[in-house]
């Protein structure tokens, strides 16, 4: 048995070995961060929406913003990230539904949709 202790190729394997490992770590360190970042965004543009379903929801049901048709709510920017708003109102007998619209550009265009039903 020899008793010399590890040889250059043992070593340089175990380089290689670990070099590999710890890429793997980065690449799923990286992911993680992207997550959080669309998961921040994603976040901001529900609360965005929420507030103008509320808005809409507690105006009076014969106002000139709830009738039928498409309509742009402006834009808000929120943690560097401009988010554009939208809704449209559909009747329905005497019953309206409204559906709000939030997009934004993170590098990727994304959407987040909300509906709610409004009687007499």
């Amino acid at each position: 048995m020899d008793k010399r202790g590890f040889t250059l190729i043992e070593m340089m394997i175990a380089i290689v070995l670990l070099g590999i490992g710890l890429l793997a770590i980065a690449g799923m360190q990286v992911s993680s961060i992207r997550g959080n970042f669309f998961s921040h965004y994603l976040t901001q543009a529900s609360y965005v929406a929420q507030d103008g379903l509320e808005v809409l929801d507690h105006i009076a049901y014969d106002n000139n913003k709830l009738n039928a048709g498409t309509y742009n709510d402006g834009q808000v920017t929120l943690s560097g990230i401009v988010f554009s708003r939208t809704y449209g109102v559909s009747i329905n007998g005497n019953l309206k539904t409204i559906t709000y619209r939030v997009t934004w550009y993170d590098g990727m265009n994304r959407e987040i949709t909300f509906s709610t039903i409004r009687s007499q």
